[in-house]
């Protein structure tokens, strides 16, 4: 044979492509190829051409076929296929692809059988030794693991053993019947013992005997798998039988299979941190001076009553207030103050000492006693008659004796139908009450006694934007001549105009304006609308002269400004002075010193009439009658209603009574008008003794301006 050609080694190249193509595209059919199409087909042309070249070499040699087979282990052509493929293509194709392309050449066979075997010897030592080489690797890395795992469990437990010995906190390890196993030194000196005497204690001997079930619980829980780990204040005796406070951390340890294995706790001792916290809430709670419990430890046990009160569970209060201490308090000085708070706190809490009872200082001079009894009412008054013994006693504090009283509020009630707000609104209400009726006393609490006081409360804070926003309006009583009947006067009377209450009569909210002070507001305004009205009538009925009569009361009679409110009220109507009167009780016109006012003769001068309304139930001072420009008495009601027609006794006194005062007053050229006339037969009497004029329902009741326009034009007679 000759040797090969230089390009295509003494066979055609587009020979080998094509072989070399279908090779590439066998291995690809047969399994995974890391490579291209395009770079298996050049890889495998290489082959093909050293195959070739083996092949027509004259001196023959398979060692190529060998390195081919090597080769394709090398590129990742493993798959068995892959192989029996190259091989049996070899004798198929390649032969008499190369042997077309040549001479007849009588060896090509066994040269071509030599390839074959060469190249799959070759594959075959090739693929051994990378599975030798694999597996040597492998070995070598599992070694290093193995090695890398048993460093990092040494230094694991190395690392662990320095923690375990050095820390500063306890740790311990026991067995899941409590046994101790192991415990690291300062676990030892918290406790009081060596490590050698803890490893023969079981730890539910060192348990404090108030914790141990809420421990065995907290064992159980973890032993369940309720919890990985708990971790709780726990207390624990200490060698010398002390106790000392801990943050326990317990954690439970498992076996692969998940049965409980043992538990891994971890204690620091924080009693320092717990007894100044204990100082600090008894200082948060406590008052500081008296050293009682505080509002806020009172709200947060009384918060607790109501959170667990059963249906028919009750509760009470006292409520205390000492009377009269803000005066020892400026006069004797502060100090001295303290001292007697300080005794009388610790009085009340001695009165009911042993009780149950929680006595608190609620602030200032106000103490508070939660009643813990069944005993309902009883109880609570019989708490309240013990504070007042107490608070009562004579006070030495220093050189001084003091005495001292106390009114208390008492609510008792069903804790179902209250709440702690409404408790102690009420309390506070029914101090006020006790109050009220006098010192050293007690009061309770009356549900239907409070919507009274809160709706009166309602309306006083109503009245100002009331009349402002003008819901006030006047009604007028027919004051008649006892000799015709004639409509001689009317009496101004204001009603509220209640947008929800509808017509509120004075009686419900007079006595408010004047404790409020907006009766001074109120009158002026009533007494321009009265002359106002009044004017209106004179210019309708100018015959008539009927004189309209304008209540004032003791603090609107004493404002400074009175004179000038009502000559404002006469120059902005109109109305002549002489048909303006003006009634004053006898308090109102003898002022709060128990002298006349002073502005009665600048009124009077004015020229408006000045009567005393309910004459005869105040001073009843005959002598400021004749020193005084009054011009009319107004008899009281109840002189008028004792006349009656069955003739009693009673009847025969207030008619002597209503002669003497009628003789009196016309002694002192006084107009009289009776008050409260509701019958006929009153009225005969009254005009039998020479009464001037009548007022009262037999007359007519009260009744707007446009009715009394109507009187005045039928001839001022009643209709």
């Amino acid at each position: 044979m000759r040797a090969p050609d230089p390009d295509g080694g003494g066979f055609s190249r587009p020979g080998a492509q094509a072989y070399a193509a279908e090779w590439a595209r066998a291995v690809r059919r047969i399994g995974f190829v890391p490579l291209s199409a395009a770079e298996t087909e050049r890889l495998l042309l290489v082959h093909t051409v050293r195959l070739g070249q083996a092949l027509l070499a004259p001196a023959f040699s398979a060692d190529a076929a060998e390195d081919v087979g090597r080769a394709l282990v090398e590129a990742h052509l493993t798959e068995p296929g892959v192989l029996d493929w190259s091989v049996q293509a070899l004798g198929d194709r390649f032969l008499p692809w190369v042997v077309a392309s040549r001479a007849e050449q009588p060896e090509a066979r066994e040269r071509v059988a030599a390839l074959q075997g060469a190249l799959a010897a070759g594959f075959a030592r090739a693929l051994r030794d990378r599975t030798f080489s694999q597996q040597e690797r492998i070995a070598r890395s599992a070694w290093q693991a193995r090695d890398a795992v048993e460093q990092a469990l040494r230094d694991s437990e190395a690392r662990f053993r320095a923690v375990f010995t050095g820390a500063a906190i306890g740790i311990g390890i026991a067995d899941m019947d409590g046994t101790i196993l192991e415990v690291n030194q300062s676990f030892a000196d918290m406790l009081g013992y060596s490590a050698e005497e803890l490893r023969e204690i079981n730890v539910a001997a060192l348990f404090h005997a108030d914790d141990a079930a809420g421990m065995w619980e907290l064992y159980q829980e973890l032993i369940e798998g309720k919890h990985d780990s708990v971790r709780v204040e726990k207390r624990y005796y200490r060698k010398d039988g002390s106790t000392v406070w801990t943050d326990l951390a317990v954690s439970l340890i498992r076996y692969d299979d998940g049965r409980p294995r043992f538990t891994v706790a971890m204690i620091e001792d924080i009693t320092e941190r717990y007894e100044l916290q204990q100082r600090l809430r008894f200082q948060a709670l406590h008052d500081p001076l008296t050293g009682l419990p505080n509002r806020t430890l009172f709200f947060e046990t009384l918060g607790r009553v109501f959170g667990t009160a059963g249906p028919e569970q009750r509760v009470g209060i006292c409520f205390i207030d000492l009377d009269g201490f803000k005066a020892i308090n400026d006069s004797l000085g502060h100090d001295l103050g303290d001292r007697l708070l300080k005794v009388i706190g610790r009085r009340l809490a001695d009165s009911v000492s042993g009780q149950g009872h929680l006595v608190a200082r609620m602030g200032g001079d106000e103490f508070v006693i939660l009643v813990d009894s069944d005993g309902g009412l009883d109880d609570a008054v019989e708490v309240a008659e013990l504070a007042l013994a107490a608070v009562s006693a004579p006070v030495h504090v220093g050189d001084q004796q003091l005495a001292v009283s106390a009114s208390i509020g008492i609510v008792e009630c069903p804790a179902a139908e209250t709440s702690v707000s409404e408790l102690m609104k009420a309390a506070d209400i029914t101090l006020y009450w006790a109050k009220a009726e006098g010192r050293g006393r007690w009061a309770v609490y009356d549900p239907e006694r409070s919507a009274a006081d809160i709706a009166r409360s309602a309306l006083a804070a109503g009245l100002p934007a009331a009349l402002d926003r003008g819901e006030f309006v006047v009604h007028y009583q027919p004051i008649v001549s006892l000799l015709d009947e004639s409509m001689v006067a009317v009496e101004a009377l204001v009603r509220w105009q209640h947008p929800e209450l509808g017509l509120i009569g004075p009686d419900r909210f007079i006595g408010l304006a004047e404790e409020t002070g907006l009766i001074v507001r109120l009158g002026a305004w009533v007494l321009k609308q009265a002359c106002r009205d009044a004017e209106s009538w004179r210019r309708a009925y100018p015959a008539t002269r009927l004189v309209v009569s304008v209540n004032l009361a003791a603090r609107q009679a004493d404002d400074p400004g009175i004179v000038e409110t009502v000559a404002e009220a006469l120059q902005h109507t109109g109305l002549p002075a002489e048909l303006l009167q003006l009634e004053l009780t006898e308090s109102a016109v003898m002022g709060t010193a128990g002298e006349p006012l002073r502005s009665l003769r600048r009124l009077a001068g004015l020229g408006v009439r000045l009567a005393i309304d309910d004459f005869g139930t105040g001073y009843s001072n005959l002598a400021y009658l004749r020193r005084l420009p009054i011009h009319c008495l107004k008899l009281a009601g109840p002189f008028v209603e004792g006349i009656r027609a069955d003739g009693t006794d009673g009847d025969h006194r207030d008619e002597r009574i209503v002669d003497a005062l009628v003789r009196l007053a016309h002694a002192l050229e006084l107009w009289v008008t009776a008050e409260a006339v509701e019958t006929e037969a009153q009225a005969e009497r009254l005009r039998a003794l020479r009464c001037d004029t009548g007022q009262g329902r037999w007359f007519g009741a009260p009744m707007p301006a446009d009715r009394i326009r109507a009187r005045l034009a039928g001839g001022g007679k009643a209709a």
